[in-house]
């Protein structure tokens, strides 16, 4: 049995259905004893979270029954009629006493708790609603078009901003209602595999498009692409900024060859000791689906983001929401209204940017120190140190487990074979004093 550590699919997931499959199929028989949740996480060389979790879905399935004092069987009776697939399971979280230094983990012990409260009592005051608003509650479009223009610099009016589930969420809308199967999509590569996969699945080929230390290459866009998916702001995940020069190229391909920019503002409200660069969509606002999200500068708890694009685009997308009675959640979207309307949105995201840039001078300084190359640190929340291979990737990453340290690596963030390999450093989904304490270990294991 082996499971693999670079596919989307869960460990947990795919030993349960490696399981299931071999009791379907014989090659494990009813009343065959099954190794400890703790031996079978040792010989696989898995955390003991995944072997447990596959084996409470097998046995809620009905494959296995455990025997007090015995250990776990094989059912001796399987699930009549039951034909092997693949189970639901949540994706491993870290474990206790990890420290959880991976992408996309928002400074979520940083929100004031007493204004968390107030606005979701303030919310809780709003009458319910008789009808579905499927651009979203007026009150938060209104929220999100102030928060575009004083902290991202675009200018638009409420009438252009649709409210999202999320940036994930938006992009499988725009795969699903915009595009159309078969249509070609470049994506940058490495990037954001979520995103690929909600291309994938509605039927569109993905094209993926190397980037440098300046972003995606508008040159190696393909010909006949209908899109063009980037994160311009903080690459996800190498980290750089798309140039001045490079954005306005980009646009200046999407208006001659008709296509959509689908600019993902990943990171956007965090740049470190560098002046602010246009965004796409106020470049060009004819071609651009700009994106965003709560997610990261709040908590994924509201499901809140945001879409702002050309009206035919956005039609579409609505056109879409009323032929599936699918839209976002108003809850959240009521949650983060009172929060800007309180004043407490502007609190937290400078309160965020100081603690950020803190947490990532005392990070930079230190691994510089070390003699640690470092990428994409003038932005966002995470940042990159290179390595030379896939073996030592594998290595560092086991090492800062041994030694307590949850790292990130690059080469899970290919659509196709990695070219290049290293260590992505989230520095806002833990504590600062949990940071400090762990910063020599983690220079040492960089080093």
């Amino acid at each position: 049995m082996s499971l693999d550590r670079e596919s989307e699919v869960p460990l947990a997931v795919q030993l349960a259905d490696a399981l299931r499959d071999a009791a379907a199929h014989g090659h494990l028989r009813g009343g065959d004893r099954l190794p400890s949740t703790r031996a079978l996480a040792g010989r696989l060389g898995v955390s003991r979270t995944v072997t447990s979790a596959a084996y409470e879905q097998l046995h809620a399935e009905g494959w296995i029954l455990g025997r007090h004092g015995s250990g776990t069987y094989v059912t001796t009776s399987p699930p009549a009629g039951r034909p092997a697939r693949r189970a639901v399971v949540e994706r491993e979280g870290t474990p206790a006493g990890l420290l959880d230094l991976t992408l996309g983990v928002p400074w979520a012990e940083g929100l004031d708790r007493a204004a968390w409260r107030r606005a979701w009592r303030a919310a809780a005051d709003a009458a319910p609603l008789s009808t579905a608003q499927r651009a979203g509650l007026p009150e938060y479009r209104a929220a999100i078009a102030e928060h575009l223009l004083r902290h991202r610099g675009l200018d638009v009016g409420t009438e252009s901003v649709l409210a999202t589930g999320g940036t994930t969420a938006a992009v499988v809308e725009l795969a699903t209602a915009v595009l159309e199967r078969g249509d070609l999509v470049a994506v940058e590569e490495p990037g954001y595999q979520r995103a690929v996969q909600a291309f994938r699945c509605a039927g569109l080929r993905v094209a993926p498009v190397a980037v440098d230390e300046e972003g995606i290459r508008p040159d190696s866009v393909p010909r006949g692409a209908r899109a063009v998916y980037c994160s311009p702001a903080h690459q996800y995940p190498m980290g750089s900024r798309m140039s001045a020069a490079r954005r306005v190229e980009l646009v200046e391909r999407a208006r001659a060859e008709d296509f959509l920019l689908i600019e993902d503002d990943y990171d956007g409200e965090l740049r470190f000791d560098v002046a602010p660069l246009p965004l796409l969509a106020a470049l060009a606002p004819d071609v651009v689906a700009h994106l965003g999200t709560t997610s990261k500068i709040l908590t994924p708890t509201l499901g809140a983001g945001w879409m702002v694009a050309p009206e035919p685009v956005t039609t579409t997308v609505l056109e879409y929401r009323d032929r599936t009675g699918t839209r976002p959640s108003p809850a959240g979207q009521r949650v983060l209204v009172e929060l800007a309307r309180a004043g407490d949105l502007g609190r937290h995201l400078r309160r965020l940017r100081r603690e950020l840039s803190e947490r990532r001078t005392m990070l930079v300084g230190a691994l510089r120190a070390a003699g640690v190359p470092v990428l994409g640190d003038d932005a966002g929340a995470h940042l990159v140190v290179p390595l030379a291979s896939a073996a030592t990737e594998r290595e560092r990453l086991a090492a800062g487990r041994a030694d307590g340290i949850v790292l990130d690596s690059l080469s899970r963030h290919f659509a196709g074979v990695p070219d290049r390999h290293g260590v992505a450093v989230g520095y806002a989904g833990c504590s600062g004093a949990a940071l400090r304490d762990a910063l020599g270990v983690l220079v040492g294991l960089l080093r």
